[in-house]
C-alpha cells in the first residue's frame, strides 16, 4: 500500500458549498436521491450547528494520528477535515490543539470515524465536530497513511474536494462534480416544501395533498367505524 499526501485538490464553488450548507443534511440527502449519508454512527458533540465545506480526507492507522498532523497543512479556509482509520478505532485522536490549528486556518469542522477528546474545550471554542466516539484515550504518531485520497465513511465513498454537509441530523456527502446539480434539486425541494407548509397551515391534510388516500385503498386499507370494527 502506497502512502501519499495530495496537495492540490479541486474544490467546488464556495457559493454552492454555502448554499448546500444552508439547506441542511435532510434536504440535501433527499435532493440527491437519498444517497451520501455516512450513517447514524457519527454524532455531533454540539447542538444547533449547520455547515458545509470541502472535504480534506485523512486515512490513518488505528490509534495513530500522524496523518492528521499531515492533513492540517493541506487544509484551507472553508474546508472540513474528514478522518477515518484502516480498521475500526475509537481512540481520541483529535483534541483542542488540533482544533486550534485548524480554526486558525479557517477550517469549519471535523468529521471522524474515530474518537475525540477535550470536548469541553472544543465546544467552548466553537469548533464543530461529528465523531463516532468521545474518548480520552490518546494515540501515537508512528504509522504512515494518506491524505487527500478517497476514503469510505459509513459505506459512503468520500473523495477529496467533495462537499460535506453536516448538522444535528448527521453528515451527508455530495460529489464535487454534482454539487451544482444537487443544489438546484435542493432549491426545488425547498420551494415545494414551502407550498406544502402553507397548505398544512390552512388545514389541508398530507393524505390529500400527496394523493395517499388512493395508495391506502390500493393496499387494501379500510376505513371502519368503531362499531363496525368491533363486530369483526
Amino acid at each position: 500500500m502506497s502512502h501519499v499526501v495530495v496537495t492540490d485538490i479541486a474544490r467546488a464553488e464556495a457559493t454552492v458549498i454555502d448554499a448546500l450548507g444552508a439547506h441542511g443534511v435532510a434536504t440535501v440527502h433527499e435532493a440527491q436521491g437519498r444517497r451520501g449519508l455516512v450513517g447514524a454512527g457519527l454524532r455531533p458533540i454540539q447542538e444547533g450547528v449547520r455547515l458545509a465545506g470541502s472535504a480534506v480526507t485523512a486515512l490513518c492507522w488505528p490509534g495513530d494520528n500522524l496523518m492528521i498532523h499531515a492533513a492540517v497543512e493541506q487544509c484551507q479556509a472553508g474546508d472540513i477535515l474528514v478522518v477515518t482509520t484502516v480498521s475500526p478505532s475509537s481512540d481520541g485522536s483529535f483534541g483542542e490543539l488540533f482544533a486550534t490549528a485548524l480554526q486558525q486556518r479557517g477550517v469549519r469542522g471535523l468529521v471522524t470515524t474515530a474518537g475525540v477528546r477535550d470536548v469541553v474545550d472544543l465546544r467552548a471554542m466553537g469548533f464543530a465536530v461529528w465523531s463516532a466516539a468521545v474518548n480520552a484515550q490518546g494515540t501515537v504518531k508512528s504509522t504512515a497513511g494518506s491524505v487527500n485520497v478517497p476514503i469510505v465513511v459509513g459505506g459512503t465513498v468520500i473523495a477529496p474536494g467533495d462537499v460535506i454537509v453536516a448538522d444535528d441530523d448527521g453528515v451527508v456527502n455530495v460529489s464535487r462534480t454534482q454539487a451544482a446539480a444537487v443544489l438546484e434539486a435542493a432549491d426545488a425541494r425547498v420551494a415545494k416544501e414551502a407550498g406544502a407548509r402553507e397548505a398544512y397551515l390552512r388545514g389541508e391534510l398530507s393524505l390529500d395533498r400527496n394523493g395517499l388516500r388512493e395508495t391506502l385503498s390500493a393496499l387494501g386499507v379500510e376505513y371502519l367505524t368503531q362499531a363496525d370494527h368491533d363486530r369483526r
